[in-house]
């Protein structure tokens, strides 16, 4: 395996994962939160796959300087379920892990993306890992909202 496909195995790892989480989520407990001020399932679910959409943005331009200028398919979306959820996402997705299996081991290292918005300019290949942490990260937390409403979860240790 080389480089790239280590990263989008990675990414497909984290997704399965994620979706497994996310359709475990009875409908009931989309709008739920452990607190007025932090995401409700459903609105974590979204930040997830838009965030991915808006770092393929930044990665393809090298950094989020003129993220306020790109289209965000996401932005007049309304959430339904999950599965339409990721089922607009999908083409989206797609789109993401070719971006990734296009780079070179070079671009990976070389490349720098500007996040000076976010305090840091890192490379290509960083970038990546951190974007999948993000999702990760996203899980986790939802792993943990369930636990606190007392609802079932879903084994992601397959």
């Amino acid at each position: 395996m080389n480089s790239n496909d280590l990263i989008v195995l990675n990414f497909e790892e984290v997704r399965r994962r994620s979706i497994k989480v996310w359709i475990s989520i009875p409908d009931e407990m989309l709008n739920w939160r452990p607190d007025l001020e932090a995401l409700s399932c459903k609105e974590m679910i979204r930040h997830v796959i838009e965030g991915e959409y808006l770092y393929h943005q930044i990665l393809e331009n090298h950094g989020s300087s003129n993220l306020h200028d790109i289209y965000n398919p996401y932005e007049s979306k309304v959430f339904t379920t999950v599965e339409e959820e990721l089922e607009f996402a999908r083409t989206y997705r797609q789109k993401f892990l070719n971006f990734i299996k296009s780079l070179s081991n070079d671009d990976l290292s070389n490349i720098k993306i500007d996040r000076s918005d976010a305090g840091y300019i890192r490379p290509l290949g960083d970038m990546l890992l951190r974007i999948a942490y993000h999702e990760s990260v996203h899980m986790g937390q939802l792993l943990d909202y369930l636990r606190t409403a007392g609802v079932e979860r879903t084994n992601i240790w397959d």
